[in-house]
């Protein structure tokens, strides 16, 4: 193909042109490989077609590509239902850390059951006090300045995503208060048997029942948002 269209071996065995018109098709863009690249009437020397996209593949970031293919805004996002669901999901299974299945077996077996979920609910009751009175003061001052800088930033300046994590962190904050009261009395009172065991079912129900209502008020405010900014056009 090379002497078809007037081609000479260079001595680095390069093709070099020995015809006028075949630098002046070299000029326009071809390549004897794979054709002709059309180039536009402006004269950029852009090529087009797959030869375009490669081109412009080159200039493309990855998370440009990673935000068009997953919708980063907050409440129109299905990660941050799933996270939310999971996260209640596990408050509500994980009672002061145990397992609530080991509840009901510890009322349906008793025995070598109940001596575990007592000896488990010990250990995970003493650890949450001593954390309690060792950094409780930092932990509230810490959690008092992430909630008040997620609701100004949330809501004073309308910053979906600070929102969206407040609606996360202010009811786990509550929780975790609740569970501070409840590993209090179980320790106060040297709650066994029947006793801890209420005290463990009392527990998971009020944690059930913040559950539903932050769930509530999230997907009520997540839908007001999502209409918001899709149907009615705020911004």
């Amino acid at each position: 193909m090379s002497a078809s269209w007037g081609l000479r071996q260079g001595s680095d065995g390069a093709g070099v042109a020995r015809t006028p018109r075949l630098a002046k098709a070299l000029a326009k863009g071809w390549d004897f490989r794979r054709g002709p690249r059309k180039v536009p009437a402006g004269g950029s020397g852009v090529p087009q077609g797959p030869a375009r996209l490669r081109h412009r593949g080159k200039g493309v970031n990855w998370h440009e590509s990673v935000f068009e293919l997953i919708d980063m805004r907050s409440f129109s996002n299905l990660w941050y239902w799933i996270a939310l669901a999971v996260l209640w999901s596990s408050a509500s299974h994980y009672v002061l850390g145990v397992p609530f299945d080991m509840v009901a077996r510890a009322r349906r077996l008793g025995g070598q059951a109940a001596a575990d979920l007592e000896d488990l609910v010990r250990v995970n009751v003493n650890r949450q006090l001593h954390i309690a009175r060792v950094a409780g003061m930092w932990a509230v001052a810490i959690a008092s300045c992430l909630v008040t800088l997620l609701a100004v930033l949330g809501f004073a300046y309308r910053v979906e995503f600070c929102q969206a994590l407040l609606l996360l962190v202010l009811p786990m904050a509550l929780l975790s208060v609740m569970r501070i009261r409840t590993a209090r009395r179980i320790a106060g009172e040297a709650a066994q048997g029947e006793t801890l065991w209420r005290m463990l079912a009392r527990h998971r129900l009020w944690t059930q029942a913040l559950g539903i209502l932050s769930i509530f008020v999230t997907a009520t405010w997540g839908m007001y948002m999502n209409l918001n900014y899709g149907v009615l056009g705020g911004g």
